[in-house]
């Protein structure tokens, strides 16, 4: 189907072709044996010493073959904006229309009419790029009214703010430059991978906690403080994408205060999405200003690239020069720039706070839609994962689901345990009840093709793995 007949197509029109690609899917799937090359995955690719690169000859015979086979479902073109509905490319030309629960655009502020024209008129005054680090000469006044903005925002007077280019580079670069030889870094086991590689880059000791288990926190924090006093950084997160769950940012807090470490939160998923004026779970919880290092992503509710991290005046100044990835990058981009300001006045005010309360709505009806049908990791925030199990199962299901008219953000092993492959699905405010309703059809109806449905007996995953279980 060519663009053109896409769109000239009615919406009773469009749900009737939905359906009947849905059924002819179902059909097609139902007793088929998974070809070879779904059982292969991502972790098979990343070890590799030999001079001939092998691993990346294999690698892209894999990708080859599913895209001959019609089920490459990674990459693929969005035809505009990251809206609750958009229209997929394929590799083939091929045009699917989806419902959208792949975007973390938790607000629906990157293509709010306000932002869009911020990031205008930030881009007529100061052009496309700052064209140097923000050290040397790309520092623009537009970067010294973010940083105030955000210190407002979250009510912490006498603070200050590094701004980097990514969210990732938020926590490698205040990581590296914090942390010495001779330091340690406490995660998380369900942290991040910017945390753990920021935590290798310091080169310091890296310690693992069982998730939100302060028990074996504190083991490790006793360990370590045994012969003496050292500087400890103890690293969580606020909401953890993989399960939807939230950080226990106070039981951390008070621990690290006893043993004296620090914290670092990253609030990516959760900032201007939950909390007192959508200040975070920290915030929630009682704790933001015993927050050491509070770090902020712009690409989830924010809408936009980059991120923050909100700490001691002098600390900030510090990172500015010592973070190695913002020293030698170029500094952020004024569009950008200018875009998140306003996506942060927005956020902080009643567009905020009313699109957050649709927000919970909606994924506690999408929970309901989906609880005793297939398996969910059970919490009560806005990213929803169903747990489908093995990874032999992703590429025929994940096209199965585009097909029929949904897609989602997969998260398999080396991310999660094995056999515990999930589908998340990240609830907008943007979403409307009817849109949750056809995404919940969707997922039972894929979880009885492929063998993953609750209401078919208790989920099995395959090869004798144990069942899954709400993680966290």
């Amino acid at each position: 189907m060519t663009s053109h007949e896409l769109h000239v197509l009615s919406a009773e029109q469009k749900q009737a072709l939905l359906r009947s690609v849905l059924r002819k899917r179902q059909e097609a799937a139902a007793g088929a044996r998974m070809p070879d090359y779904t059982r292969q995955s991502y972790d098979l690719f990343m070890p590799g010493s030999d001079p001939e690169l092998s691993e990346i000859r294999r690698f892209n015979a894999w990708v080859d073959s599913t895209i001959a086979a019609g089920c490459y479902t990674f990459e693929t073109p969005r035809h505009e904006a990251q809206r609750p509905e958009n229209v997929l490319v394929r590799e083939n030309g091929e045009l699917l229309p989806v419902v959208n629960m792949a975007s973390y655009n938790y607000l629906g502020l990157s293509y709010h009419p306000e932002v869009i024209q911020a990031a205008k008129d930030a881009l007529d005054r100061y052009g496309l790029g700052v064209s140097s680090s923000p050290i040397a000469g790309g520092t623009i006044l537009l970067h010294a009214e973010l940083e105030k903005a955000l210190v407002d925002f979250l009510g912490l007077p006498g603070r200050g703010v590094s701004l980097f280019t990514t969210g990732y580079n938020v926590n490698t670069g205040t990581l590296s430059a914090i942390i010495k030889p001779g330091g340690h870094v406490i995660l998380d086991a369900a942290a991040h991978m910017s945390l753990a590689e920021g935590a290798q880059l310091t080169r310091g000791e890296v310690h693992t906690f069982a998730h939100n288990d302060l028990g074996d926190l504190e083991r490790i924090l006793r360990s370590i403080t045994r012969s003496g006093p050292a500087r400890i950084m103890v690293c969580a997160e606020g909401a953890y994408s993989s399960d939807g769950d939230y950080g226990d940012l106070a039981g951390i807090a008070a621990l690290a205060r006893r043993y004296g470490a620090m914290v670092l939160v990253d609030e990516a998923h959760s900032i201007l999405v939950t909390g007192p004026g959508g200040r975070g779970v920290a915030a929630a919880q009682g704790v933001l200003d015993q927050i050491d290092f509070f770090v902020i992503t712009f690409s989830k509710a924010l809408g936009a690239l980059g991120g923050a991290v909100i700490t001691r005046r002098d600390i900030a100044r510090y990172i500015n020069w010592y973070a190695r990835c913002r020293l030698f990058s170029c500094g952020l981009d004024p569009a950008v720039t200018g875009g998140v300001l306003q996506a942060l006045r927005i956020g902080a005010g009643e567009v905020g706070e009313a699109r957050r309360m649709r927000l919970r709505d909606l994924a506690a009806r999408l929970r309901e839609r989906l609880r005793g049908r297939v398996q969910l990791v059970e919490g009560e925030s806005w990213i929803v994962p169903v747990i489908y199990g093995s990874d032999e199962r992703t590429l025929l299901l994940t096209d199965y689901m585009q097909r029929a008219g949904l897609e989602t953000s997969i998260v398999q092993y080396p991310a999660v345990p094995r056999h515990l492959s999930r589908m998340r699905l990240f609830v907008t405010s943007e979403h409307s009840p009817e849109q949750i309703d056809r995404a919940a059809e969707i997922i039972v109806a894929a979880a009885r093709t492929f063998g993953f449905a609750l209401s078919e007996g208790a989920f099995a995953p395959p090869d004798g793995a144990p069942a899954a279980g709400p993680q966290g």
